[in-house]
């Protein structure tokens, strides 16, 4: 399951990664809003794809 999913949960770690030096650094508050949802989704994406892998359902989201 890791292995299928290892491009996307690299992803994940990026995109998480650039949302955090913004924060740190002092970017743009709407940049870092962007990013935040950016790696929020990046990260969804994963457990998806996690969940799928295992022969469950996606969660439903609002």
């Amino acid at each position: 399951m890791i292995e299928a999913g290892e491009p996307l949960i690299q992803e994940a770690i990026d995109s998480l990664r650039r949302y955090h030096e913004a924060k740190d650094f002092g970017a743009d508050p709407a940049e870092v809003e962007r990013l935040r949802l950016i790696a929020e989704s990046v990260y969804q994406a994963v457990t998806d794809y996690q969940l799928y892998a295992l022969g469950h359902q996606p969660l439903k989201r609002h």
